[in-house]
Parts: structure tokens; C-alpha cells; sequence
């Protein structure tokens, strides 16, 4: 189901690389005359980590056999230069070097290929030592490891490069077409590819597979070998690995990254409203820039989006799905950790529900109530760093948001353990604490706002204390309260109380006699409402959270009170 859609995702877009070509970052050129003599190397990274894109034929998936790429390679293949020496440089040189002669053979009138054969008619000592002499080799050698590091050709005085003319570009295959099978992905004949592939993702190996096969792995039968055992035409597997590796690279907005889990996520179809959904996503998660007028204008404009699509503005099938892909480096292959297939309409619902779950009273200047992805996730971990979290937090928040689960009990905890460590209730934990405890119990509790009617001992104990805060600092200007009592006052209520108590008193005494019959007449509210046998000797771990919230909330209402 997976490949299918993959393959579906590339007829739907129509603006992918036709069969047979890619888009390839080449981060070096080496630029020759016409009659084959190197001239220098020509620069083509755009930054530290990337390098310009051109149309190429697709890259050789290679297993241990040297195979050379069509006019383009890495350093070992193109000059029989590897910074690791593994000794098989004159090897990979010598292939590449075959290849080229093969290409010319096939194109013996195109003057650009007779410049690159000449170049090959040196040996591999003497192009090392006349392409060492150029100011950018050591550079160069530096950044082999690098995924850019790719070598191809440029005749002197050409916009093109070698590897991307179209007029010498072999795109039609050359196995015989008897060796046709059942595509598993497609359900039609073709000719089955031997090797797939590779698909990089963070922190992968660049030969990584998101479909791979062993040889003699136990998995064999009836005599069948690698791609035998379970059949892919060559064009499903292109059309599935060029719309993966197109939606995973840079400036990509089909994708997000959480710890070392990527997620791409696409729709089904090319209608408004799957469009509109796919187009929204990247932003509703929290991963685009905001605007610096007004911090919500894309949050707010893609809630919108999906309003319309839940409530039928926005016209949807029953056949136009939501796609989510979740996966995780796994050695030489690619881990498939999570995989969503949505109704458009039913997605629009539970993404609406999710930012209606952790929607809470925001008073500040730069209103923004609305959490994304990455806000939930850098506000449970040491330091904000999202790449802290761990990859199952990730992925169980990421399914609660798209599919409607409860949210993760390890999101809670996460979320009380900064508290403790922090003293420090944000509106982003304070939401979490809201969306997780009204999702796990199936009902609304606890509110956006304050909520004067919330008997609950836990919120009514935060309340209270978010009171004994305040008037210390319009008394002192310090928070010692919340510093040294509120772990002990969110767990073990009874324990501390009487104590912050009878220092509100003194504190109250600094106050004028208006704001001191205030904060009397709340305190009194509160405590009124609480059992008649006191403070709680204890707070469960659900009650630690409402007293929390409750404490954000009375704390927010105050700022409320003054702009009022």
C-alpha cells in the first residue's frame, strides 16, 4: 500500500522527472577545453552541506559490484581518488573509465563526449597529478564525505553540463523483455528491476533502501533470487523512489523531522481541497516561518483551511485519502515506523480536534495559542532542544495528532518533570496538560479559560496558589513561593499550605488596603470551596496536572483583570 501510493503521488504531480532522469546534486564540475585537457574545477555548492541540482540519468543502485553512473560519479569512480584508500580506487577508475568509452561508442559525433574520452586516454596517475594542481583540490578533498560530492564534466564555454544533454541521455532499457513479471505494486507486466533504488534520510548510510533484497538471506524460494521473490516493474519502482526522494529533499515542505524520524506526508489527489491540505500541513505543525506582524496569520489561515474541508465548503470524495509516512535509519535500510491512510475529510476532523484540545487562554501581546509539532515537543525536553526528544515520544505524538489518539502518557510525565525542574508553568505546557488529561478522560473538564466553577481539590489547590504567588510579587517583587513550595504544594497539598498561608499574611501587610481586601475575598472564594476537612494529603499524578492548570489559569486572569 505504501509503494502504491508513492507511485500514485507521482502520477498524480505530472512535474516529476520523466523515466530514467533524476535530479541530482553535483557539487564539483570538472571543467575541460575542447580537445579534452583539463582547464579547473568549477565550485557548485550552494552552502556547507548542499550543492546545485541538475537533470540527470537516474543513479545505478549499486551492491558490492563497481558500477559506474552515466557521466556523472564520486571521486573514486570519476579519478580513482578516495579519501578512505580503500585500494579498489583503480578499480572503480577503470570501470567508470569503460563507461565513458561505452557512451562515446554510442555517440561518436557528439564533440562534448570526444572531449571526455580524450581526457580518459591519460592514466589515473597522470589526471590525479594535473587536477592536483588546481587551488580548489584541497578543498575539495576535505569534503568527499559530503552527499554533494559528486563529479561530472563541462565542455569550456557551455551552459550545460555533459551529464544532463538530453541528445545522449540512454533512457530506454536493455534487458530483454521476456524477462517480464507481475508488478506486485503496479498489478502489470514489466520488466523487474534486480536492485532498487537508494532513499537517504537523516542520519541513513546514502546507499539505504526503503526496499532491499539479501542474497541467500533464507528468504529465497523456488530458486528465485534478490527482486525475483517479490516482483517490481522498473517503472513502479521509479515512479515510487522519485516521488519519496522528491518529497525528502531540502526545501521540501511534504516533510518534517522529530529526533531521527522523518515523516513525509502527502494527499491522493490533485482537487482543491487535497491540495489545500497538503499545502496547510507544514505549517499547522509549526514548522514554517510566522509573519512579523502577526504571528498567527499562517496558523489562522490554515485552521480556515481545514474548517472548510471538515464542514464541506471545500468539496471532498470518498476517495481522496491523507498519506503520513513516518521512517527511522536502520542500518543499510530505511525502517518503516509509521504509516497513516486517512479519509481527507476524517484527517481535516482530527487535526481541527487536536488544535481545539490544546487551544488555552493566551494573554500575552503576541497572542498565539494554537502548539504545533514542534512547540509540544521542545517544551518537555531539557533546554527546548526538539533533537532531545526521544523517537517513540515523537511518533506517539505525532499519531495522537493525525489519527486521534489519546495523547502519550510519556508527553504528560515529560511535561510535569520540566514543571518540577523548571517552576515554570508555560501556556505550552499548560496546553498539553489540558489536550491530555480531557482526551484520556473523554471530556471537556477542564476549560480554555479560568474556571470558577472547577470543584476539582487539584485545581482549586493551584488556584490558590498562583493567589499566594501573585501577592508576594506585588509585595516584594520575588517569587520565593513558587521557587521553594510549588513541587511540595502540587503533590502533598496539606504538607505546605498552612505555612504559605501564614506568609500571604505578612505579604498582604505591604499591600494597599484595595488590593489587600482583593486578594482576601479570592483566597476566601477558594478556600471555601474546598473540603471541609482541609487540603488533600496527596495529589494523584491527574491531579498534579490540574493543579498546574489551575494555577496557569488564575495566574492568566489576573493579566485579563488589568487590561479590563
Amino acid at each position: 500500500m505504501i509503494l502504491k501510493a508513492l507511485a500514485d503521488y507521482y502520477d498524480r504531480c505530472g512535474t516529476l522527472p520523466a523515466k530514467g532522469l533524476e535530479e541530482k546534486e553535483i557539487g564539483f564540475l570538472i571543467v575541460l577545453s575542447s580537445d579534452g585537457h583539463f582547464v579547473r574545477f568549477e565550485d557548485c555548492r550552494t552552502d556547507k552541506d548542499h550543492a546545485c541540482r541538475y537533470m540527470v540519468k537516474k543513479h545505478i543502485g549499486r551492491s558490492s559490484a563497481a558500477v559506474a553512473n552515466y557521466l556523472y560519479d564520486n571521486s573514486a569512480y570519476v579519478l580513482g581518488y578516495s579519501e578512505k584508500n580503500t585500494g579498489k580506487e583503480e578499480l572503480y577508475f577503470n570501470t567508470f573509465r569503460e563507461k565513458i568509452e561505452s557512451i562515446a561508442d554510442t555517440f561518436p559525433h557528439d564533440d562534448d563526449l570526444y572531449a571526455v574520452r580524450i581526457f580518459y586516454k591519460n592514466s589515473r596517475e597522470a589526471i590525479l597529478d594535473v587536477i592536483s594542481q588546481d587551488p580548489l583540490w584541497e578543498d575539495i578533498k576535505k569534503n568527499l564525505s559530503k552527499k554533494f560530492s559528486i563529479f561530472s564534466f563541462k565542455i569550456e564555454g557551455n551552459l550545460k553540463i555533459v551529464a544532463e544533454k538530453k541528445e545522449i541521455l540512454q533512457l530506454e532499457t536493455e534487458i530483454n523483455s521476456d524477462t517480464r513479471s507481475l508488478c506486485l505494486i503496479s498489478g502489470l507486466y514489466g520488466i523487474p528491476v534486480e536492485t532498487t533504488t537508494s532513499t537517504m534520510i537523516p542520519g541513513s548510510q546514502a546507499t539505504a533502501k526503503l526496499v532491499a533484497f539479501q542474497v541467500n538471506s533464507g528468504y529465497d524460494s523456488y530458486g528465485k533470487t534478490k527482486c525475483e521473490n517479490a516482483p517490481i516493474s522498473e517503472d513502479a519502482e521509479f515512479k515510487y523512489t522519485t516521488a519519496l526522494n522528491t518529497m525528502l529533499q531540502k526545501g521540501s515542505r511534504n516533510k518534517f523531522s522529530l529526533s531521527n524520524r522523518t515523516f513525509a506526508f502527502w494527499a491522493s489527489s490533485n482537487n482543491e481541497a487535497s491540495m489545500e491540505a497538503e499545502n496547510s500541513i507544514y505549517a499547522l505543525l509549526g514548522f514554517s516561518e510566522e509573519v512579523a506582524d502577526d504571528p498567527n496569520a499562517n496558523i489562522m489561515k490554515v485552521r480556515k483551511v481545514f474548517e472548510s474541508i471538515y464542514s464541506g465548503v471545500l468539496r471532498t470524495g470518498l476517495e481522496d485519502k491523507f498519506y503520513i509516512l513516518g521512517l527511522a535509519p536502520n542500518s543499510a535500510r530505511i525502517a518503516v515506523v509509521y504509516w497513516a491512510e486517512e479519509p481527507l475529510r476524517d484527517f481535516a476532523g482530527r487535526i481541527l480536534n487536536h488544535f481545539k484540545d490544546m487551544e488555552i487562554h493566551d494573554t500575552r501581546k503576541e497572542r498565539k495559542p494554537y502548539m504545533g509539532i514542534r512547540e509540544i515537543i521542545s517544551a518537555v525536553t531539557l533546554g527546548g532542544k526538539v533533537a532531545d526528544a526521544t523517537p517513540n515520544l515523537s511518533e506517539a505524538v505525532v499519531k495522537s495528532i493525525f489519527q486521534g489518539y489519546p495523547y502519550p502518557s510519556t508527553l504528560y510525565s515529560a511535561c510535569i518533570r520540566r514543571i518540577r525542574a523548571e517552576q515554570k508553568v508555560s501556556i505550552t505546557r499548560a496546553a498539553i496538560i489540558k489536550a491530555y488529561l480531557n482526551r484520556r478522560n473523554k471530556n471537556n473538564d477542564i476549560r480554555i479559560m479560568l474556571d470558577k466553577d472547577n470543584n476539582n481539590q487539584g485545581y482549586l489547590c493551584g488556584r490558590l496558589f498562583a493567589v499566594l504567588d501573585k501577592i508576594q510579587e506585588e509585595a516584594n517583587h520575588i517569587s520565593s513561593i513558587r521557587e521553594r513550595y510549588m513541587n511540595a504544594a502540587s503533590a502533598t497539598p496539606s504538607a505546605v499550605f498552612a505555612t504559605i498561608l501564614n506568609l500571604s499574611t505578612h505579604h498582604s501587610e505591604k499591600l494597599d488596603e484595595g488590593r489587600r481586601i482583593n486578594f482576601e475575598k479570592l483566597k476566601q472564594e477558594i478556600i471555601g470551596k474546598m473540603p471541609a476537612n482541609g487540603f488533600p494529603n496527596h495529589l494523584d499524578l491527574q491531579d498534579q496536572g490540574r493543579f498546574f492548570v489551575g494555577y496557569y489559569h488564575q495566574r492568566q486572569d489576573f493579566f485579563t483583570s488589568k487590561k479590563e
